[in-house]
């Protein structure tokens, strides 16, 4: 029998259920990740088994309990419809796996089912590169298979924010709800990091956390907070949107170091300040729903929002399994391999 090529989707993860152990297990390998907190072991050992889990896993429970549904875990169930709609979609030379960077199913359970394979080609469902994102599944996966005895070719997608059907998957979803109201103002609101997560992998040494992101170069191609910056270029492009149409924002601080700014609950509030009654959100670091999408961006910084003079907020659906998204990460395995 013809061996196959082995693809493997890998997503942030999400706890196996809303119950404070679950959730606590969860909070605990992904904080306890080097690449996510960037500090001495043992500081983040402490920050993270005597601080941060005991006292944040009651409190991210109810949040959970807010976004999971009677099927699960949004982010998990779309994760697999995603995979079974990629494998219907794409030649049988193929062998699709999904797995989660943190939990269940795991990375090594995934490449386990693609060990046969003559390679293996690796999508962190990340379309922005960044080092506690897609560098942490990267490096998971190598800490892997340096032990196997036999190791195929394997390859990445390190970053796909400028691919064209990703981009009209996110536009064709904006469009539907424009066509019904017109909006003041346009909120492009990615995941945040630590700032000097940012400088330590600036190449250039010229990050000034300003107009340095206006454009793409060689020098910032892997700059977090570039690739947001050009995210939004693109769909604004795609939308017809003005530059003083639309703001870029960062979003789920955690701790009292700098962060990338400005900071979307800061953000909204001076939006709805200055006198814009309805706006749009967008989520462009998220390809499903999850957390920090349906209840965060959709529900608090909605309420946020109205509590701050708002009328009106509504937040662009994430990409899930919409069919040009399949056909986007079709066009991506098939040209990579």
């Amino acid at each position: 029998m013809t061996k196959k090529k082995g693809v493997l989707l890998v997503n942030l993860g999400t706890p196996d259920s809303t119950s404070v152990p679950d959730v606590r297990k969860y909070l605990r390998e992904f904080l306890m990740d080097k690449r996510v907190i960037d500090i001495p072991p043992f500081k983040r050992w402490l920050l993270i088994n005597l601080i941060i889990a005991p006292f944040r896993a009651p409190k991210s429970a109810k949040e959970y309990d807010r976004l999971f549904d009677e099927k699960g875990s949004p982010l998990k169930y779309y994760g697999f419809e995603l995979r079974d709609k990629l494998r219907k979609a794409i030649d049988d030379d193929w062998q699709i796996e999904l797995a989660m960077r943190y939990q269940n199913p795991s990375i090594a359970e995934g490449l386990d089912a693609l060990k046969d394979c003559t390679s293996i080609h690796v999508i962190p469902l990340f379309p922005q590169y960044a080092s506690a994102s897609t560098g942490s599944v990267q490096d998971k996966v190598m800490e892997i298979v340096k032990d196997w005895q036999i190791i195929p070719d394997i390859t990445f997608t390190s970053q796909f924010f400028e691919e064209e059907l990703f981009l009209e998957t996110i536009a064709d979803n904006a469009r539907k709800l424009m066509e019904k109201t017109n909006y003041d103002h346009f909120l492009f609101s990615y995941h945040g990091i630590p700032e000097r997560q940012i400088t330590k992998g600036d190449i250039s040494n010229t990050c000034s956390f300003g107009n340095c992101c206006d454009s793409m170069t060689p020098k910032n191609r892997y700059c977090y907070r570039a690739q947001c910056y050009a995210t939004t270029r693109l769909l604004a492009e795609k939308l017809g949107l003005k530059e003083d149409q639309f703001s870029v924002s960062f979003q789920s601080r955690l701790g009292k170091t700098p962060w990338i700014k400005p900071y979307t609950d800061v953000l909204l509030e001076k939006l709805a300040e200055q006198g814009n009654k309805k706006v749009l959100a967008f989520s462009p670091s998220f390809i499903a729903d999850c957390l920090e999408t349906t209840v965060e961006v959709g529900e608090t910084y909605q309420e946020d929002f109205i509590k701050a003079g708002g009328d009106q907020w509504d937040l662009v659906p994430s990409l899930n399994v919409e069919d040009k998204w399949v056909e986007c990460l079709k066009e991506m395995i098939v040209r990579n391999n």
